[in-house]
């Protein structure tokens, strides 16, 4: 963030004007797919990798404000990718202020790697896979970060370049789509995906949110242009395929458009949801059973579902649709309590990562002893495994030193008002019960929250760390219960300066 950092812009002209864009980020050749510990070299497209631009900017000059909203078909935004893009608009796109530029992750766990060692920093979870098989022979990330930072940033600049009088609209669906994915048990710890079946299953750990936030636009004619689709569940039904897809959200576009018309912009943003994913736990079979009845795969039921609260919303609120809402931004880097480690935490980490060390040693050893391995189907994935969970243990020990000379964590979020709504960012997978309270607290009459508008990992509560398992250890998180009440607080209180500022 730069000049305006922390401050909030307004306008004075207040005629919106609106613009759209989207392009492929499909790679033409084999690259690692990101999502899982293990490395998976992608085997053909199952559908495209995408993203889509949302440009909204009211007032002139100086006055102007101006954004611009990227969703990308990816796991997570990395620092390195959005300053890429950043860098490409600051030359090609003038008078649009790059920090305007938001991008945000839909976390399908079947997109290319953008990671580089670069981005890892001291982020749990980000583990690159870069550099640990040549033989592999695929597009590394350091070379497609480039290829789709040239895309988004195009598509910035077109959105950007066709913004027109508009009108936009908001209103609120509901779809069941997430669910708490964490099981807890009576001996008081917790299991991500875990056996509901024992005598030990006590309850599901958290809350599920299954709103629907739709923003719609419509051109000077009245005709629909496009719409912003907000749902608490990442996109990854399919998470475990060795082809590239842009998961539930291919088939939600594919409906929605059907319904609505095929130029129809669609615009996915995943609200906070660390702790939820569209795999149940209670109930599976009677599930299994109805989607057999209606004909239709998860996903495919995930996008009839979604789409059914959005065309439900759009004759609602399509009457209530303004050409001159407020339109205010502010953007910030927010500083953050670093999770506490103790000196227990990194022994134990240690101790896993020596475990996966001498595995990933031995079979090292097999591989080079037997070469004719390289041959077998997928052979690569258990040694792949091996060294990116040492890795993940071993930031650990590297987050505790830094913590204890740099206490607090800084973060890039963001706030943007449009009308009596309002859209706050954070670069996380960031646990319901925070996005709860912010919505329980927001001065908005609607709050859209977007998740992972970076490359955070996980912020789990404090009742998760007490229950420990992946998304609550030490290895999954670099802030925790602490510094994700701030964010809270922060939210709030920058929700509530944007309606301050009109007064």
């Amino acid at each position: 963030m730069k000049a305006n950092e922390g401050e909030s812009k307004a306008n004075t002209d207040p005629q919106l004007r609106i613009g759209w864009a989207g392009t492929d980020l499909t790679p033409d050749q084999p690259v690692q797919i990101a999502g899982q510990f293990h490395v998976r070299v992608s085997e053909g497209v199952l559908d495209p990798i995408t993203a889509t631009a949302l440009a909204l900017s009211s007032g002139d000059g100086e006055s102007q404000t101006g954004v611009v909203l990227v969703s990308c078909d990816l796991v997570c935004i990395p620092y390195g990718l959005l300053k890429s893009v950043r860098e490409r608009v600051a030359t090609d796109t003038p008078g649009l202020d790059p920090d305007g530029v938001i991008l945000n992750a839909t976390h399908t766990h079947t997109a290319p790697d953008a990671r580089q060692e670069t981005d890892h920093l001291e982020l749990g979870g980000c583990i690159p896979s870069s550099g640990m098989f040549t033989e592999l022979a695929t597009m590394e990330p350091a070379d497609y970060v480039p290829f789709a930072a040239q895309r988004i940033a195009e598509a910035v600049g077109a959105a950007w370049r066709t913004r027109r009088p508009s009108t936009v609209g908001y209103g609120l669906g509901q779809a069941v789509v997430g669910h708490n994915r964490r099981s807890s048990y009576y001996s008081g710890h917790s299991q991500m995906y875990g056996d509901t079946s024992t005598a030990d299953f006590s309850h599901i750990e958290g809350y599920e949110d299954h709103s629907v936030n739709v923003l719609a636009t419509w051109d000077a004619a009245g005709e629909l242009t496009g719409v912003v689709v907000n749902v608490a569940c990442p996109s990854q039904v399919t998470e475990t395929l060795f082809q590239l897809s842009a998961d539930y959200w291919h088939d939600t576009r594919a409906e929605l458009r059907r319904r609505l018309g095929d130029g129809l912009f669609v615009l996915p943003q995943c609200s906070v949801a660390g702790d939820q994913s569209p795999h149940i736990l209670v109930g599976k079979a009677a599930e299994e059973r109805m989607l057999r009845l209606a004909g239709r795969t998860e996903r495919q039921e995930i996008a009839v579902r979604i789409a059914d609260a959005v065309t439900a919303v759009l004759p609602l609120i399509t009457n209530e649709r303004s050409a001159n809402p407020v339109l205010l931004h502010r953007g910030e880097t927010v500083e953050l309590s670093r999770r506490k480690l103790s000196e227990a935490d990194v022994q134990e980490a240690l101790a896993e990562a020596n475990k996966l060390r001498a595995e990933h040693e031995t079979l090292r050893n097999e591989l080079e002893a037997h070469p004719e391995q390289r041959d077998e189907p997928r052979w690569y994935v258990r040694i792949t495994e091996c060294y990116r969970r040492m890795k993940w243990f071993e930031a650990v020990q590297k987050r505790f030193e830094v913590g204890r000379t740099h206490p607090r964590l800084p973060v890039e979020v963001h706030v943007l008002r449009i009308g009596d709504a309002v859209l706050a960012t954070n670069p996380f997978e960031y646990y319901l019960d925070f996005g709860t309270q912010i919505k329980a607290r927001s001065a908005a009459v609607q709050t859209f929250l977007v998740q992972l508008a970076g490359a955070g990992t996980y912020v789990p509560t404090g009742r998760a760390v007490a229950g420990k398992s992946y998304g609550a250890t030490p290895g999954s998180t670099s802030v925790g219960p602490e510094g994700g009440r701030e964010l809270v607080d922060w939210t709030v209180a920058a929700i509530k300066a944007l309606w301050e500022a009109e007064s």
